[in-house]
């Protein structure tokens, strides 16, 4: 049974354990019921003690139970604190490791709550597009106060449990060692001190809530999730759901937070979210790696090249507490890299979320150093150099002659033939591909680019690594520009085509901005530097002549238009201020080209600017799907969810496709073919797209 019960010296001590997070599906919650009985019904218990194995208490209610009849079938997380509630005899939750969500709600329905110091204790279903629906808004409000409770349901981060002693929702915290037994001495001293006073045991449900005037925190907190939440309905639902435990009864209270949590079950941007969480852990599981493959050891890095990405890469692994070496060419860039990685440590001292010891061990696990040598004993490289094939090929064959057997050669390529790059050593099973964003110690998103050659041993463990370094790391096979910059590639050549048709730099970024991205593509084009892109195009116009692309861009760099590092690109910039300010001068090159090109203008609206780009990047992904470079569909919509700034509550291009309907999808590419300027090739459906739209399926069949 996945609730353990075992009684001893009259206390029964139920312990959540099923792996890997002791979730409370359905089989735990009929184990838990059935244990909570035996408990009850046995006269040799005077007190029950609640805990979790593996580590933790418990990570919550089963979602892949939501919206299924298995999510709400007795004994439902209502029924299990029901029947904790009515106990006559105490009931303790002892919390250890992590306690979230439905846990929570269920320890704040014992009569007594005690924690390991170590703990976390949070509700973080607003990340889920929902709020807490198993009582956590009407009793967290009773147990710690309106102000706290806003704080952990909106924010959905856990708190220590030294907080929540501090606010009364705790009754103590014990030392992590001996946990449990100071747990079941609790309850001990417990039943002692019922029977001495003969008065019930405290319950959260009869807790009142004392505030003199609630209208102005209420009206602040839903100021506030309004500016920063204003695209998901869940914040001011969960908001709702408060006030109701300040002006409801507990019964009524607990109902209008049902209402509510249904409510938000039906809105898109939970589905949205709900896909997003499932999606990021389908990530990490790599198709056709056996189960028992081992990771190699990694405890040292190498990283080659101190630019902003070496940097930023190199940053990653010393906040993981990596020993970490870098290689640079000169003195000169070796010291502005160290510097540039001293300033973001000092940056995180003066903030407050890194104390001066931690910076100065973090600084102190750094080697600079000009010998390329030097990386003889490191167990992963990354190659983090100029984006060239030839400059790579230097590297690889350095690396093949300094590197120990068995170390792991990393390039941080993001677009060229990683097997190409393997062919350089004499190693290719020991080279992978792992692409960083820029900014590397910001961004998410890793791509894991695993290559003809590739060890199984060795992807298993850049996935491990990925993991330490905390990135969301999506598997890719090798083609030019992986998933991302692929697809990415297609998105811009449409905007380039809009421009060409008649729309303008800032009509495309507002459309695709007003439709959710973090910025529209000239913006971007801007914060990356179009010279990367230029670089691009000339070597693919070099692999393939034929390749249909809009001069635009190219008479942009010829200009010396790189965008905001030369302070023009398709947008003017102003020193010290990184503000997008339309540009006329790129306003009369667009004028001046249309009229040599001799292209019609027309006014296109909103809608076409989004669905071109969108739709663009949705059948570049189901081709990346057909080819096999990508996983699964969901793959593509973490890599643009946590590396391209797709909107959270749309759930990823390919998620976004599957809402439409592929049909309207195939349907609206069509429409885009007819145009006699279009490039018709492109927006020919994918095969995989055209054939799950004629059978009605979704990208989850293919």
């Amino acid at each position: 049974m996945p609730c353990l019960y075992s009684a001893q010296n009259r206390i029964a001590l139920l312990t959540l354990d099923g792996p890997p997070v002791n979730s409370l599906g359905l089989a735990m919650r009929e184990s838990l019921m059935a244990g909570l009985q035996r408990a009850f019904a046995d006269p040799a218990v005077d007190a029950l003690v609640l805990t979790g194995a593996n580590g933790l208490f418990t990570g919550g209610a089963d979602i892949t139970e939501f919206g299924k009849p298995a999510g709400m079938q007795a004994p439902n997380l209502h029924e299990i604190v029901a029947a904790i509630e009515a106990s006559p005899k105490p009931v303790v939750a002892a919390i250890n490791g992590t306690c979230m969500g439905g846990g929570t709600e269920v320890s704040l329905g014992c009569h007594y709550r005690v924690a390991a110091a170590d703990a976390m204790i949070g509700l973080p279903e607003v990340k889920l597009g929902l709020l807490p629906g198993g009582g956590g808004t009407q009793r967290l409000p009773r147990a710690g106060g309106v102000e706290l409770a806003l704080k952990m349901i909106l924010g959905g981060e856990p708190v220590k449990a030294a907080v929540l002693e501090e606010a009364g929702v705790l009754d103590a915290v014990f030392a992590d060692a001996g946990f449990v037994e100071a747990a079941c001495a609790f309850a001990r001293e417990v039943v002692k001190a019922g029977v001495a006073a003969g008065a019930p045991h405290p319950r959260v449900r009869d807790m009142k809530i004392k505030m003199a005037d609630p209208a102005p925190v209420f009206a602040a907190a839903r100021a506030d999730a309004a500016r920063k939440f204003a695209r998901f309905p869940a914040p001011q639902k969960c908001i709702d759901a408060i006030e109701a435990a300040v002006t409801l009864d507990i019964d009524a209270g607990l109902k209008r937070e049902f209402e509510l949590f249904m409510d938000l079950m039906r809105t898109p941007e939970s589905a949205a979210q709900r896909h997003a969480f499932f999606a990021e852990r389908a990530a990490g599981k790599v198709n056709g790696l056996p189960k028992d493959t081992r990771p190699r050891a990694v405890n040292s890095v190498a990283v080659i090249g101190a630019g902003t990405m070496g940097g930023g890469i190199a940053l990653n692994f010393l906040n993981a507490g990596f020993a970490v070496t870098l290689v640079e060419t000169t003195q000169a860039a070796l010291e502005r890299g160290v510097a540039n990685i001293r300033k973001v440590i000092e940056g995180a001292v003066a903030k407050g979320t890194l104390t001066a010891e931690k910076a100065q061990a973090r600084a102190a696990l750094l080697k600079p150093t000009l010998d390329f040598a030097a990386i003889a004993s490191s167990d992963l490289i990354i190659e983090a150099v100029f984006e060239e094939m030839s400059v790579k090929q230097s590297v690889f064959e350095k690396l093949d002659t300094h590197a120990k057997p068995g170390a792991i050669l990393a390039s941080n390529t993001s677009t060229l033939d990683l097997n190409r790059i393997a062919q350089f050593t004499q190693r290719p099973q020991d080279v992978i591909g792992l692409h960083f964003f820029s900014p590397a110690h910001v961004m998410k998103l890793l791509e894991v680019v695993r290559g003809a050659a590739t060890a199984n041993d060795v992807l298993a463990t850049a996935m491990a690594i990925a993991k330490k370094i905390r990135k969301t790391a999506v598997v890719s096979g090798v083609c030019d520009g992986f998933i991302g910059n692929r697809m990415i590639e297609q998105y811009a050549r449409q905007a380039m085509f809009l421009l060409e048709e008649g729309a303008s730099v800032e009509a495309i970024d507002g459309a695709v901005e007003a439709f959710g991205m973090a910025m529209g593509p000239f913006r971007m084009g801007d914060l990356a530097g179009n010279d990367i892109g230029w670089a691009i195009r000339k070597r693919k116009r070099a692999e393939d002549p034929s390749l249909v692309v809009s001069r635009i861009p190219d008479l942009l760099c010829e200009a010396g238009r790189f965008g905001q590092k030369t302070g023009a690109g398709w947008y003017d910039y102003k020193p010290g201020d990184r503000a997008a300010h339309p540009s006329p001068w790129v306003a009369e090159m667009l004028a001046t080209h249309r009229k040599a090109s001799g292209v019609p203008q027309r006014a296109i609206d909103a809608d076409e600017i989004v669905d071109r780009l969108i739709l663009a990047l949705v059948n570049e992904g189901a081709q990346l799907l057909d080819e096999g470079i990508a996983q699964r569909a969901s793959d593509i919509d973490m890599v643009y969810l946590t590396g391209y700034g797709f909107p959270l509550w749309r759930g990823g291009p390919m998620f976004h496709a599957q809402q439409t309907g592929l049909g309207k999808v195939v349907e609206r590419m069509r429409t885009f073919a007819a145009n006699p300027l279009a490039d018709s090739t492109f927006w020919t459906p994918a095969p995989l797209l055209e054939r799950l739209a004629r059978e009605g399926k979704t990208f989850d069949a293919a």
